[in-house]
């Protein structure tokens, strides 16, 4: 399958997923809590029974991974997956932030080949293919050179971690609820970087790591080595966001820092 009809299928079914969780929004949704602490709304559920309807009805081949629907090994037979999370960020959408995310993404053989992100809050739209470039509404997107003083994301326990010639330097950016846009926020220059702390998960990162690829950035774990999605274990470590030196010394610090 040609990954432009792919894509295709991503944007419209990731579309209609946000503008599903659009009519939940700031509508006080019912909400529950998985593991006791993590809450998971009707929203959630809403945009995951579309997606989930909607995407293997016209791939019944793929297999199928999302944060809401109970994962099936099955899925590890077949040569391309979906890796959706029907709603990334949550928390902020049930607080009523407008920084949340519809993610879907086809991962191939570990990598990510499509993905999406649908902003409907925001209003906005990312999306990239492999050796396709990353897009945002549009219009080509690229990292951009770190500012004199960077602007990065993510804990300030990993951002205190850096090295002191760096700490000095570094402006910690807003918080954002949502994993999948703040990566995407580093792919567009709106952030110079991002940790990711420990206990993510592939839905959180695949479609948004190909955005940031396609962007000339990179997504890097303490070892300086990208992430495998759709495999037997979707958990993943400390990982660093970025580009050039910048994304190298992030890397270190996370090895270094433990």
């Amino acid at each position: 399958m040609a990954l432009g009809v792919d894509l295709a299928l991503l944007t419209e079914a990731a579309r209609e997923a946000g503008r599903i969780a659009l009519t939940y929004f700031r509508q006080n949704p019912e909400v529950w809590l998985k593991g006791g602490s993590s809450p998971v709304s009707e929203a959630d559920y809403a945009a995951d029974r579309f997606l989930h309807e909607t995407l293997l009805a016209a791939r019944p081949d793929y297999g199928w991974l999302s944060e809401e629907t109970a994962d099936d090994k099955v899925r590890l037979g077949a040569e391309r997956t979906f890796v959706v999370d029907p709603i990334d960020g949550t928390r902020g959408f049930l607080d009523g932030q407008r920084e949340w995310c519809v993610s879907v993404a086809i991962v191939e053989q570990g990598r990510t080949v499509a993905g999406v992100l649908e902003c409907p809050a925001r209003n906005e739209t990312y999306w990239a293919t492999s050796g396709g470039g990353s897009f945002k509404d549009g219009v080509r997107i690229s990292v951009h050179a770190p500012r004199t003083e960077p602007l990065i994301g993510g804990p300030v326990s990993m951002i205190n971690a850096l090295p002191s010639e760096m700490r000095r330097l570094v402006m910690r950016a807003q918080y954002v609820p949502s994993l999948a846009c703040r990566i995407a926020m580093v792919a567009d220059g709106t952030l110079d970087a991002t940790f990711v702390k420990p206990n993510s998960q592939d839905w959180d990162l695949a479609a948004a790591d190909l955005i940031l690829h396609e962007a000339g950035g990179g997504l890097l774990d303490q070892w300086g080595r990208a992430p495998t999605y759709a495999g037997h274990d979707t958990v993943h470590g400390s990982l660093a966001a970025g580009s050039g030196q910048l994304l190298v010394t992030m890397a270190e610090t996370i090895r270094t820092s433990g």
